[in-house]
């Protein structure tokens, strides 16, 4: 009988494999470059004609490859990166597979040459053109280091050059594989030429300033105005780069870079906890920005867990969730005016607040809010009166009524250097916009957001003093779930009793909820319960019950501020300016608008051509 089971030639596994690594030009590039990050290089040059198809070559000054062992570097499955099941647990490189320039010369034509020493007349190279394992070994001269030249790409499976795009579109992905790895790996020289065009000469970075240079050149001059840098060690977790500020958001998540040792990642439970950072400040439907390095144990990483090796597996997944979350939390909470207005001590036609894409320029250059928020609706029916919250909560008020408009002559500084960060308010527009001068020249506040934000932190402040008030239910609620939903339920039972819940297991797919938090009296409850444990199943953690307690008090602070159109005295406006440089996270309201923009004397004086 014959067998119906055959092995495959070599040649036809090799085509397979490529089929997960080998997607078009840019994953080909990605290949070539770890390896000779791998490899120890200090400096990359890169090439490309019509997107990659026609020719790709790299070529690092790295360790460089033996004669001997060239043959062996396009077979399948070998590696100088691992050795046992103990390197695998424990990856500290950015390939280890070996399966990526045997993929790579299946479908294409290849040619590869290198020297691992200083002698120049003792390099070799090895050439494949998609046949089955054969290599071509010859002298060749070369410097230390290896170069890599891939031309004809799918020349031999035309099926799969015909899912490639155009030569344009094709090009900036490979480009994107560049910038990513130049973003990675500071201490490495990248040069970019495309179609014979030198595009891009990114030098060695060493110091903080030469860093951020080189991340204003990938990522754009106006982000590294608008961003904050952060550096926590916890735990043996390391967490640094910058993230934007909130009023730079973005309409799309284009401009988020996260890297574990090294590696450039997409991670749900990354992306979780930064948009739980923002959560409070970011403008609805708007994504953040950032470049973020992430540095822990290889141990307790898994980067096996795809083919392509942009997903990985954390071993202690809540420990890096809430690590990522409250180091981003406190670093966007901890930003003052004065902050993002020493910025523009360095870039003085920025505004303070810059708006990145949020919305239309006025004409005085100010981004303009795309809408704008109505608080004239009551209490929605149910809703937890302000006074629950803690009745030591006025209202603002008089706002500081003990400076009068008599003493305002004598509040103007000497010199700047006395000025407070926001200045001095000297009008208020059409009831709705506090206008302030200030060392750098105009501000300009929207009253409404800005109370509206200090409000909200107030009756935050209040609400976590006073604890979270738990009301038990005369009758309990029984909720029917799945057993791992029940079980998760019971080894968080804590976290929901912090947050005023009293969840407890009635069954194998049954809980009871006996008490809930008085300010979620009016609450879908059972919903809520459901979707933290579905929080709880994906992320190991869970911020929906806090999230919606937030929501609440949101509501109240915005029903309790400032509202449009009410004149405010000079004393009232410098009260809430002081109040603006005390508050955290005041340069956004509780939706994400920004509260206040600057425009410098230097803009002003362009702007009505003074001096020229």
């Amino acid at each position: 009988m014959t067998s119906i089971i055959k092995l495959l030639s070599p040649r036809l596994a090799n085509q397979i494999a490529a089929g997960e690594v080998v997607e078009r030009p840019a994953s080909v590039i990605k290949e070539l470059l770890e390896n000779s990050i791998d490899a120890g290089a200090t400096r990359l040059d890169v090439e490309a004609d019509e997107g990659g198809v026609k020719l790709m070559r790299v070529r690092d000054n790295g360790k460089g490859i033996s004669r001997d062992d060239l043959p062996l570097a396009l077979s399948r499955h070998a590696t100088s990166k691992i050795y046992e099941l103990d390197d695998l647990e424990a990856v500290a490189t950015l390939g280890f597979r070996g399966e990526a320039l045997a993929s790579i010369s299946s479908v294409s034509r290849l040619l590869i040459t290198a020297n691992p020493t200083d002698d120049v007349s003792q390099g070799w190279s090895a050439r494949s053109e998609g046949r089955d394992m054969e290599t071509e070994l010859m002298p060749a001269p070369h410097p230390r280091g290896t170069s890599v030249e891939v031309r004809d790409l799918f020349f031999n499976t035309p099926a799969r050059r015909k899912f490639l795009r155009t030569e344009k579109t094709e090009f900036n992905r490979l480009e994107d594989v560049v910038k990513r790895l130049a973003l990675s790996h500071f201490d490495v020289a990248f040069s970019l030429t495309h179609n014979g065009r030198a595009l891009h000469q990114w030098r060695a970075a060493s110091t903080r300033v030469e860093c951020e240079r080189r991340v204003g050149q990938i990522c754009g001059a106006a982000f590294m105005e608008n961003a904050l840098y952060v550096e926590v060690e916890r735990a043996g977790l390391k967490l640094w780069g910058w993230v934007a500020l909130p009023a730079f958001s973005r309409s799309q998540a284009d401009l988020q870079h996260f890297y574990v040792n090294g590696r450039a990642i997409k991670d749900k439970l990354v992306t979780h906890a930064v948009r739980q950072a923002y959560q409070d400040v970011l403008f609805h439907g708007r994504h953040p920005a950032y470049v973020l390095y992430l540095e822990l144990d290889p141990a307790t990483v898994d980067v096996n867990v795809h083919p392509t090796k942009h997903e990985v597996r954390f071993r202690d997944s809540r420990l890096v969730h809430d690590f990522l979350f409250r180091t981003l939390h406190h670093a966007l909470a901890d930003v003052r005016p004065q902050d993002q207005l020493e910025k523009t001590a360095i870039e003085p036609a920025t505004s303070g607040a810059t708006a990145g894409e949020f919305g239309p320029q006025s004409s005085l250059g100010l981004a303009v809010p795309s809408s704008r928020m109505q608080a004239s609706q009551p209490f929605a029916p149910g809703m937890s009166n302000p006074g629950q919250v803690g009745e030591q909560l006025q209202h603002y008020g008089a706002l500081h009524q003990g400076v009068g408009p008599a003493s305002m002559a004598s509040m103007a500084p000497e010199s700047d250097d006395e000025m407070p960060p926001l200045g001095f308010a000297i009008a208020q527009l059409k009831g709705v916009y506090i206008l302030a001068e200030n060392a750098q020249g105009l501000v300009v506040v929207d009253a409404h957001a800005a109370h509206e934000r200090i409000t909200y932190e107030r009756m935050k402040a209040a609400f976590e003093g006073e604890g979270l008030k738990a009301q038990p239910l005369l009758v309990p609620e029984s909720i029917p779930v799945s057993e791992k939903e029940a079980g998760l339920a019971e080894s968080h039972a804590e976290l929901f009793a912090s947050l005023g819940f009293g969840v407890e297991r009635a069954g194998p797919e049954t809980l009871l909820i006996r008490q809930i938090p008085v300010i979620l009296g009016q609450a879908k409850v059972e919903q809520l319960v459901r979707d933290v444990l579905s929080d709880l199943a994906e992320h190991g953690t869970s911020d929906r019950i806090r999230t919606h307690i937030n929501e609440l008090l949101s509501t109240m602070a915005c029903h309790g501020s400032v509202r449009a159109n009410r004149k405010l005295t000079i004393p009232e406006m410098n009260a809430l300016l002081r109040d603006m440089e005390a508050t955290e996270r005041s340069g956004q309201c509780n939706h994400g608008r920004p509260t206040w923009f600057l425009q410098s004397m230097d803009a002003l004086d362009k702007m009505f051509l003074r001096g020229q």
